[in-house]
């Protein structure tokens, strides 16, 4: 039987735990730093438990020694220290920390120690990359890509009409990080919340989209001229934020209040949480759309994939939560059993699209989960 060891058992992880270990065939060990939340959490799902500070490297070393494959459902603050550990202990890892760096200046590392690794292996960055890959594959040449993503509640509080589904300073990050994207085959930098402009989604509505950082190693791997991402939220949200940022509030140069330096972001992500908290019975939903336009020659195909997820109230799971965790489920086992087709080294998630049929799989493994992507081809 394979031991896969799980890093963190916030709302991603505990989805990532439990599919592994209602797959069959595999030992499925969370790995946290709270007492409570583990042991909460092994009640209700019967994995084993490990407390372990994750902020060492030597633990994470420590607990990848003894496992077949590891996941870190880590913040990404946290991400890069934990792939480079579970490489120095030669096992895969499966990453979805969302971490700032690019890792794949580990690859002669985890070439020489045998470990293969994938990392931004979420919803976005992650199934998009495949399926963007997927389709440059089919078309031959991509033109333009363009990812509108977000996840938000149902109930609209103001004044943010947001709720956190993952980390908050992880989500913050996203504010204040310039986003990358191409324009006439260039990559060129755009402000964070930039480029406001409204997107209709059907069953969602009138929301607004911002320039964010998510298209990251597509910007190299797939060949397009023009390629942006944006985060969608509720209108009016990108000027509220934009407005702490440019006031300092998002700042992590710490300044002297009465004689103690404090960062204001640190201030800042303590006073929104309350405000931010997506509580256990909240409703939400996570939309994605990424158009397509490609080919050879005119005229050009295009094509559309959609997605529209909502919490899973039987299971109490956040949509969030299932369509990050369960493509990083699916590849774990892909990778345990061979399917997957990776080689050791540090691979973004668009390599998952070679040809090797894993693409068909995870789009199978996510339908049977309920999380669907429809394609549109025109």
């Amino acid at each position: 039987m394979k031991r896969v060891a799980v890093l963190g058992v916030g709302r991603v992880g505990r989805v990532i735990a439990r599919d592994l270990a209602e797959s069959g065939g595999v030992e499925v060990t969370v790995a946290d730093q709270s007492p409570d939340s583990l042991e909460h959490f092994a009640a209700r799902s019967g994995c084993r438990v490990a407390r372990a500070d994750l902020s060492k490297p030597q633990d994470v070393r420590d607990l990848a020694a003894r496992h077949d494959l590891v996941v870190d459902a880590l913040p990404g603050a946290m991400g890069l220290a934990t792939v480079r550990a579970v490489i120095e202990a030669g096992k895969p890892c499966v990453d979805i920390s969302f971490m700032p760096e690019d890792p794949r200046f580990l690859d002669t590392e985890a070439k020489r120690t045998g470990a293969t690794v994938v990392y931004d292996m979420g919803v976005a960055p992650g199934t998009s990359n495949v399926l963007i890959a997927a389709s440059a594959r089919k078309l031959g040449k991509l033109r333009q890509v363009s990812v509108v993503v977000g996840g938000l509640p149902y109930l609209r509080r103001q004044p943010w009409e947001y709720a956190a589904p993952f980390s908050p300073a992880d989500v913050m990050e996203e504010y204040v990080r310039p986003a990358r994207i191409k324009v006439g085959g260039q990559v060129v930098e755009r402000p964070a919340l930039s480029g406001v402009e409204q997107v209709e989604l059907p069953e969602v509505g009138t929301l607004e989209a911002f320039y964010t950082d998510g298209l990251r190693s597509l910007l190299d791997t797939v060949e397009c001229s023009g390629m942006e991402e944006k985060t969608l939220r509720y209108p009016g949200y990108a000027e509220r934020i934009k407005l702490l940022r440019d006031s300092g509030f998002l700042d992590t140069t710490p300044v002297d209040v009465n004689g103690i330096l404090v960062r204001p972001r640190d201030v800042t992500l303590k006073l929104l949480d309350p405000a931010w908290r997506l509580e256990d019975k909240m409703e939400e939903f996570t939309a994605m759309r990424i158009s397509i336009v490609g080919g050879t020659e005119p005229p050009y195909k295009r094509m559309t994939w959609n997605l529209l997820d909502r919490t899973d109230r039987d299971r109490a799971e956040t949509s969030m939560a299932r369509t990050t965790g369960f493509p990083a489920a699916i590849l774990a086992r892909g990778i345990l059993d061979g399917s997957a087709g990776l080689p050791p080294g540090v691979h973004p998630p668009e390599a998952l699209a070679l040809g090797n049929g894993f693409v068909e799989t995870l789009l199978h493994e996510l339908g049977a989960r309920g999380v669907h992507y429809r394609l549109e081809e025109r």
